[in-house]
């Protein structure tokens, strides 16, 4: 499967069906000194381009529509703009972006535009309570729109276990909570008020469950439990809550009824490509089932310079996703 684009890295493909054409938000690795470490320091992106294309089979060009946003416009970042989402509501285009503060946390921002390309207008201070990595953006069929985000390790989110509004700097880095009995942290979720710029209630963790048990995911099921990467789709009246297990490299999928869960377990969608991370979106566009996502081709395996692919994704009549097309 050859990358989508080649011409710059990107990583982390968030896709939308917008005015009839497939557009993807990525974020655009760049060349660095900085040494790889588990903080995720190396990957230091400080603006995003907005792609499109009218065709994925068979096959027309990807269009770089350019920069849409930059770190130096947004007066609340220090640094590392790292994977976004974008949303549609009402006439306007919503981008969703997670970077570190000026105190080093990562926090959510919010950019809106007249036109799905851009170029994005940030608001000068981060969505009030947000905090953690990988904003995806979800809207209803009712219109009611939910914000899912959180990455462990360099993402922070172990550091919020005490409650929202209550950082813990003694759990930075590389670890997360395991041993007997530990359950898995859950990605968080808010519903976003209706002007698509903040949450319009309390943050909750969602509970991501063991189908063979009932049960939350245990914390040292380093296959199956929550990482980073949230992604939410629907498909019938299914929702579909899709992530990265990190250290383990997989892309994994949980269902429910109702789009704050429970969920539970699926499956896998993606084994491990070349690279450290495996981040991803899916979107139906002219009547088939895409799942985006990256890996390390064009550099020959530099995790912190990804290019974007593009798959076919099926499901059974049970709406089990498949990855391989049911004969």
């Amino acid at each position: 499967m050859a990358p989508l684009i080649s011409h710059i890295y990107t990583a982390d493909p968030s896709a939308h069906v917008f005015e009839g054409k497939l557009y993807i938000y990525p974020s655009h690795d760049r060349e660095t000194d900085i040494q790889f470490n588990d903080n995720g320091d190396q990957y230091d992106m400080v603006d995003y381009h907005v792609f499109s294309t009218t065709s994925l089979d068979p096959p027309e060009p990807v269009v770089d529509h350019g920069v849409a946003l930059k770190a130096e416009d947004v007066p609340w970042v220090s640094k590392q703009l790292w994977a976004p989402d974008a949303a549609y509501k009402e006439g306007k285009y919503y981008l969703y972006f997670p970077a570190r503060d000026k105190h080093d946390i990562f926090r959510i921002g919010v950019a809106v535009a007249d036109r799905p390309e851009g170029p994005f207008v940030p608001d000068p201070e981060p969505i009030r309570g947000s905090y953690s990595i990988d904003p995806a953006s979800f809207v209803d069929d009712d219109g009611s729109a939910y914000l899912y985000f959180g990455g462990l390790w360099g993402g922070q989110l172990q550091c919020y276990q005490k409650g929202n509004d209550q950082f813990d700097a003694t759990w930075l880095g590389a670890q997360e909570p395991s041993g007997q009995g530990a359950v898995a942290l859950g990605p968080r979720v808010a519903r976003l008020t209706d002007d698509m710029r903040q949450f319009a209630g309390e943050v909750q963790e969602l509970t991501i469950l063991a189908p063979e048990t009932g049960e939350p995911i245990a914390a040292d099921d380093h296959d199956r439990r929550f990482f980073e990467a949230a992604w939410m789709h629907k498909r019938g009246s299914l929702y579909y809550f899709s992530y990265s297990t990190g250290d383990t490299h997989y892309l994994c999928y949980a269902t429910s009824a109702s789009p704050t869960g429970p969920f539970t377990y699926g499956g896998r969608i993606l084994e491990p490509v070349l690279g450290w991370t495996t981040h991803h979106s899916i979107v139906e566009f002219q009547g088939r089932w895409w799942l985006f996502h990256h890996d390390c081709e064009i550099s020959k395996g530099v995790s912190h310079l990804r290019n974007v692919k593009v798959k076919e994704i099926f499901y059974d009549d049970d709406g089990k996703i498949l990855q391989v097309k049911p004969e």
